[in-house]
């Protein structure tokens, strides 16, 4: 008993000191978004002189208002929010049909397309047979561009199948029993047990699309169609010479304040739907990813 009592002190004490360190650990994740939200509400001559740090100086919304006025943005962004819902919808639905007949061992040729999966994520066929093939099936601008390439990932996949093959096999035989067929099972057993790994899944997918450009700098020339991170990228590149190109609002602006602000307003649909599935997104994880 004693022994136990002497214990708890250490144990507290390095509890304490784990916290203390994955607190510090956050805060500095966090103070370069905290750098950018302090730019973003500075003034042009603050922000130019290089005096901000983590605290806005001169403060004002100039920056916030061009980009908000700008009507290139709200296409864009009405082009990231479009292609992220349907291309997580497509992706979970493409994933969720390649891994449930994956994960059963009687499956026919289970294991040469596991190998090809494999296969294709050690090898990739270049950036000249990817345009090729998309401009092949008339894709070089229309949103699909976007959401075709992306609607499998192989990692999401082997995680989606790990998840189905730790599944008790009693709940599945006893709806064949009952006459449900594979896709009635899929549907009405194994989908509803899985709200976990899908939302993890759909976490992923999610992110992904909203933070893809690479495929929107291949297929993409049409203004109307390009998705927020192209515009972030433009606006970048841009706003290097913005003195040189629009005299009037660079007396007011500064090229990072625009940029700061651009991105703040880019990252916050991500950053508010985060929270409501962080507990998924957590308990995904560790379900996924260890066959039970």
């Amino acid at each position: 008993m004693a022994a136990v009592m002497e214990r708890k002190p250490a144990a507290r004490m390095g509890r304490a000191l784990v916290y203390a360190l994955l607190t510090l650990i956050s805060l500095l994740c966090l103070l370069p978004f905290v750098h950018m939200i302090a730019k973003s509400f500075s003034g042009a001559g603050a922000v130019s002189a290089g005096r901000v740090t983590f605290w806005p100086l001169d403060c004002t919304l100039n920056t916030y208002r061009y980009v908000l006025q700008d009507k290139l943005f709200w296409s864009s962004f009405r082009n990231s929010v479009v292609i992220t819902l349907g291309g997580t919808a497509i992706a979970l639905f493409v994933t969720t049909l390649a891994a449930y007949p994956l994960s059963k061992p009687h499956f026919r040729g289970r294991r040469v397309i596991l190998l090809m999966y494999v296969f294709t994520m050690l090898f990739y066929g270049g950036m000249v047979s990817i345009y090729v093939f998309m401009r092949s099936l008339n894709l070089l601008n229309p949103l699909a561009c976007q959401i075709i390439p992306l609607a499998l990932s192989q990692y999401n996949l082997f995680v989606m199948k790990t998840f189905f093959e730790g599944l008790p096999e009693a709940i599945e035989e006893s709806a064949h029993i009952d006459g449900a067929g594979p896709l009635r099972t899929l549907w009405s057993i194994v989908l509803p047990l899985s709200l976990p790994s899908l939302a993890t899944i759909g976490l992923f997918y999610a992110v992904g699309y909203w933070n893809s450009y690479y495929h929107a700098m291949l297929f993409v020339t049409q203004p109307a169609v390009k998705p927020l991170q192209m515009y972030l990228y433009e606006l970048i590149t841009t706003t290097q010479n913005l003195y040189e190109v629009d005299p009037v609002i660079a007396a007011g602006l500064s090229s990072s304040g625009m940029q700061a602000a651009a991105i703040v307003v880019s990252t916050m649909p991500i950053l508010l739907v985060y929270p409501f599935l962080q507990k998924y997104f957590v308990k995904g994880l560790t379900i996924g990813s260890v066959k039970g």
